[in-house]
Formats: C-alpha cells, sequence, structure tokens
C-alpha cells in the first residue's frame, strides 16, 4: 500500500512540476512608444523569477510533503495529529538546505567548469569556483529559512499551535516574498548600472583607437541597442541598421 502511495505521489509531483515549467516560462509582449513617437516591441516574462522560485516552483518541489499532511490531517481530523506532517517538512527543507546545498559546492571543479576566459574575468572567480550570482535573495531567503526552524520550534514547544501562529506563519511568507522581490529589483538596477557603465567606458575606448569611427551613441543608447540583441529580444528597425 505504501509502495503504491509513494509511486502515485511521484507520478503527481511530476505532472505538477512540469505544468508549473510551463506557467513560469510563459512571456508577455509590451508595445511602448519612445520618445520619437515610434513603437518598440519587447518581451518579458510574466512572472519574476526570485517570486516564481519561492512560490509556485517551491510548491511544485514540496508537493508530496503536503500530499502526506493532508493525507494525515484527514485520517486523524479531530484527533491528535501524529508526528508525519512536520517530520517530513522539517526533515525535507534540512535536506535541501544542507546536503543539495553541500553537494552543489563539492560537485564544481576545474574539470567541469565549462566558463571561457571572459567569463571568468566577468565573474571574477578562478576556474572552478563559482559565485552566487544574487547574494541579497539568497541571504534573504538564507536567513528565513533558518527563523523558520526557530519559529517552528515556538509554536510547537507547547504541542499546540493557535489560530494566530497559524495566521502570522502565513503572514511571514508574504514578508519573505516583498523583501526578496525589493532585493531582486535591486539587483536588477545594479546590473543595469554596471552594463551602462561597462558599455559607456568600450565605446569611449573604441572611440579614441579609432577617431574615424566614433558613434554618435550615448551609453545609454547603447544599453537600450546591444543588450535586448544579446538576450534576443526585438529592436527597432531603424536602430539595427545603424549597428
Amino acid at each position: 500500500m505504501i509502495v503504491y502511495l509513494f509511486i502515485g505521489i511521484s507520478i503527481i509531483s511530476d505532472v505538477f512540476m512540469d505544468s508549473i515549467e510551463v506557467i513560469t516560462s510563459q512571456t508577455r509582449t509590451i508595445v511602448t512608444t519612445n520618445a520619437d513617437g515610434e513603437r518598440v516591441i519587447r518581451k518579458t516574462n510574466v512572472w519574476n523569477p526570485t517570486l516564481a522560485n519561492l512560490t509556485l516552483m517551491a510548491l511544485g518541489s514540496s508537493a508530496p510533503e503536503i500530499i502526506l499532511n493532508i493525507y494525515e490531517t484527514l485520517i486523524t481530523f479531530g484527533e491528535t495529529p501524529g508526528e508525519l506532517g512536520a517530520s517530513t517538512i522539517v526533515g525535507s527543507a534540512a535536506f535541501n538546505f544542507f546536503v543539495i546545498s553541500g553537494i552543489s559546492i563539492y560537485s564544481v571543479s576545474e574539470d567541469n567548469d565549462d566558463r571561457d576566459e571572459d567569463e571568468l574575468e566577468e565573474d571574477g572567480t578562478p576556474l572552478g569556483v563559482k559565485k552566487i550570482n544574487d547574494m541579497g535573495v539568497f541571504t534573504i531567503t538564507c536567513t528565513a529559512s533558518m527563523l523558520a526552524y526557530i519559529w517552528a520550534f515556538y509554536c510547537l514547544i507547547d504541542y499546540e499551535v493557535t489560530v494566530t501562529e497559524a495566521w502570522l506563519t502565513l503572514a511571514f511568507m508574504f514578508v519573505l516574498l516583498i523583501l526578496a522581490y525589493i532585493a531582486d529589483k535591486c539587483k536588477a538596477a545594479q546590473y543595469k548600472k554596471e552594463q551602462e557603465g561597462k558599455l559607456g567606458a568600450e565605446a569611449s575606448m573604441n572611440s579614441q583607437k579609432h577617431p574615424e569611427k566614433s558613434t554618435r551613441y550615448s551609453p545609454l543608447e547603447f544599453y537600450q541597442l546591444l543588450l535586448p540583441m544579446q538576450m534576443g529580444q526585438a529592436i527597432k528597425e531603424d536602430e539595427l541598421e545603424k549597428a
């Protein structure tokens, strides 16, 4: 019976994860008008990647634990709940937090690091060493994970979860989402500023080496043109001809 239950949960989880991946990968087309009155078409993700990872993707990866919790709640409704529900949540979170993180760090080596010289210089790390791209979001989620353990211990120390504690737990989730979203936007703004400075410095060096080929584009115009091309986004036809 348990074997069949696990097989069913694995099948449902796989289908659920595939559905969530389809949802989070959807894009929408945005049409804007620039200062010259020309239409600019670009594509953007419907879901913010950070929010998608913390909500839909987390929901899909935790589907087995959620199903087990619901199952145990239904069979012990009105009675003292068992240890299965809390144990699966805490155990799974601990495994993801420590074991998977440790294996991911250990798996990075010079043999499987396929970055080229330019990527190594941009990352600022030697071959075989990789760094976390967004330390802001990582720090917030890591701190929230540790605080969640402390909060779970506080709620369960008296063997009773009150309605207030339940609502506070739900509210903490929205606090986490808001803080992570703010950190993600700050990182995006910082990356945009760095790219503008980088493109501006490259344009200045090129104009000094080749004055006859000096461009009239500003660093901001370089950013608006080259970065969308690198990301595969659509740009205006007249700007593409200038490039």
